[in-house]
């Protein structure tokens, strides 16, 4: 597996990642990323399958998924550590139940507004 960033051609493997795990966000958004540098993918080694997909907007991670087989394997954490490397900062906002994996990444978390939901910044 690598992390490399996303291109055009990859706008439908990368919502269909992103539906698989049931994020909201719209098709626009994850273009608009892809177009100004801001989306990564994590492929298979020969780099045919998007294994993982990050969506950034400045230094916030709008999204973050792996194929649900695929989990567990280190994709989402080498997908943010490769974020952190091309953003001085990054924050994210998420649901309570992923905040260990945002903890394990050094991510400062704190309560959202939204019942629920988490914040972090690293």
């Amino acid at each position: 597996m690598r992390v490399r960033d996303a291109a055009a051609a990859d706008l439908p493997d990368v919502m269909n990642v992103l539906d698989g795990a049931a994020l909201a966000i719209d098709v626009e958004t994850v273009r608009t990323s892809i177009g100004s540098g801001g989306a990564l993918v994590a492929v298979s080694e020969d780099g045919e399958r998007v294994l993982g997909a990050l969506v950034l907007d400045g230094n916030r991670v709008e999204a973050v998924a792996v194929r649900r087989r695929r989990r567990g394997q280190g994709i989402g954490t080498a997908l943010v550590e490769a974020a952190g490397e091309r953003r001085e900062r990054l924050t994210a906002a998420f649901d309570a139940d992923v905040a260990p994996f945002y903890r394990e990444l050094g991510f400062e978390i704190e309560d959202a507004d939204e019942p629920g939901r988490r914040r972090g910044q690293r």
